[in-house]
């Protein structure tokens, strides 16, 4: 049975052997949260375009402060948006703002709270250095270079990147089409009343979340029962996706049909198992050249094997390199004794109320159990090698997306 860096590796180079280059669109700046960039952005001029101060105070020159005590005549402002007329000449000054291009002939700016100004002229009352609280034209970036590359992720940084340099309008690849399929005579739809043994849907809803903050388009096919011809027809429509994934019907029982009706489609297998608790029966195949996963039905179960094995091959279809794990380290706070030789993601919560990451399982009773899963932050990460810890312990933590 393969580890879960090894299922996600081969999730990886599947990915990395069968993706093409997604098709593009041109979306408006205010709209490409998210989105990865097709074509590069480049600094359209010097940034700075000009000795810009990064300070209110005074723009001197250096030479003629070389100590402390030096008095100098003012003789005018700049401020931010203004371009100073004159030259600063030998024991004169100006005062400047922040953002404010330097005048020519200063080569510094004092902070205001180093001078005692009067009306024309103004105490320095420290020693200045050429170059002092002043970013130097182009330091930045220079007319031309490269500033974001294709296959780039857009965040919010990323995006006021590119609107400084005029790109009000982005080419993105097409986000990933990810069809979500339950499985089960047990399962109804979340509006409607559950038998005395049946749930709701909610695994489509997470799943859908899931795939939405991935950066994918989710596409809700509802639940397919147990019966192999209506299920077989229900995964074609999910394969005309790029991706499908389905929950519930991957283990080993008289009526989870799942693989048997994909192997019966021409699917093939990369992995039927893994070694972690929850998600052990997690599948990974392709079928008709579209990658499909089956997950477990339990809904912790699929939210953890989403994280591991799905994100990555939405990023490779996405247009960009898959996300490493952002696994941190985080003190334990009470001891944790497990038996089973597998990896566990167990519901957690993170904190740093004492100054320090120190993160607590929380009581939970099994992969059914979202109601812990939806009091958890993180996922406490316990590998097979280390199946018992004491508090204060460092462990590896992995913390649910949409927390952090």
């Amino acid at each position: 049975m393969l580890s879960y860096d090894q299922a996600r590796q081969k999730v990886i180079e599947a990915g990395r052997a069968r993706r093409g280059v997604p098709a593009r669109e041109v979306v408006a700046l205010g709209g490409a949260f998210g989105r990865v960039l097709a074509d590069p952005v480049l600094a359209d001029r010097d940034y700075p375009p000009f000795d810009r101060a990064t300070r209110d105070g005074f723009a001197v020159r250096a030479l003629d402060v070389p100590a402390p005590g030096r008095t100098l005549e003012i003789i005018g402002e700049v401020k931010a948006g203004d371009a100073f007329p004159g030259i600063i000449g030998p024991g004169q000054c100006a005062q400047i703002m922040t953002g404010a291009p330097v005048p020519r002939g200063a080569d510094a700016v004092v902070m205001i709270e180093y001078t005692k100004p009067s009306e024309s002229r103004v105490v320095i009352e420290r020693s200045v250095e050429p170059g002092q609280n002043i970013v130097p034209r182009a330091r930045e970036a220079r007319a031309g270079e490269l500033l974001l590359a294709a296959g780039t992720r857009l965040g919010y940084a990323e995006l006021a990147l590119a609107g400084q340099v005029g790109h009000h309008r982005l080419s993105v690849f097409q986000k990933p089409r990810v069809a979500i399929l339950s499985t089960g005579d047990e399962v109804v739809g979340v509006q409607d009343t559950p038998g005395p043994f049946q749930v709701r849907n909610g695994n489509s809803v997470s799943l859908a979340a899931q795939a939405a903050l991935a950066g994918a388009e989710p596409v809700l096919l509802g639940n397919a029962p147990d019966r192999s011809a209506e299920l077989q027809s229900m995964i074609e429509r999910g394969l005309e996706a790029d991706i499908l994934v389905l929950s519930g019907g991957v283990s080993r029982g008289k009526y989870d049909l799942v693989e048997i009706v994909l192997g019966e489609l021409g699917a093939e297998f990369f992995f039927d198992a893994v070694a972690i608790r929850p998600g052990r029966p997690a599948v990974f195949g392709v079928c008709r050249g579209r990658f499909v996963f089956g997950l477990p039905g339990n809904p912790v179960s699929t939210m953890v094997t989403f994280e591991l094995f799905v994100l990555p091959a939405i990023d490779l279809l996405s247009g960009t390199a898959p996300r490493p794990l952002p696994l941190l380290r985080a003190k334990l706070a009470a001891p944790v004794r497990l038996k089973a030789a597998l990896t566990h993601f167990l519901p957690a919560r993170l904190d740093w109320a004492g100054g320090e990451p120190v993160v607590q399982e929380l009581p939970w009773q099994g992969s059914g159990d979202i109601v812990a899963m939806a009091a958890a932050n993180c996922f406490l990460v316990v590998p097979e090698k280390r199946l018992k810890a004491a508090a204060g312990d460092w462990v590896e933590v992995l913390p649910r997306r949409d927390r952090f």
